[in-house]
């Protein structure tokens, strides 16, 4: 059966197995779910990922986690615009994540990236996802 949201699939991935504690987690790899990846590395909720290649052009990306004194770094990750419903915003109308202490990741014209990057860059796109 086809999967409707991958990246929705991934981020459900990632809080679950940070509330079992595990290391590392892995998901079916794309070009989206990379960049996303790289935004939670910069942001710091992530220690970082590979990318696994395997025969027949099949690919994984093996996450690992980030935790602080045991608890996970990431404390609420929530899928913002989903396939039913797309959510766009302006550069003037971003939101603030847990009045600024999370992160929004944005697709824009520019690329995937963080909410303060868009802003310093005046740009306004989809907003795939909330990091706090």
């Amino acid at each position: 059966m086809a999967m409707t949201d991958p990246l929705g699939d991934m981020l459900t991935r990632i809080r679950n197995a940070q509330m079992r504690r595990k290391s590392k987690v892995v998901t079916p790899s794309s070009k989206l779910r990379a960049r996303v990846l790289d935004v939670l590395k910069e942001e710091g909720y992530i220690r970082g990922y590979t990318r696994i290649d395997y025969e027949g052009g099949k690919s994984e990306l093996e996450i690992e986690l980030k935790y602080h004194e045991g608890e996970p770094v990431i404390r609420e990750i929530r899928r913002v615009s989903k396939p039913g419903r797309r959510v766009y915003s302006g550069v003037k109308d971003l939101p603030t994540v847990a009045n600024g202490l999370g992160v929004a990741i944005l697709s824009t014209p520019k690329g995937v990236m963080s909410d303060a990057r868009a802003r310093r860059e005046n740009v306004g796109g989809e907003i795939l996802c909330n990091v706090f």
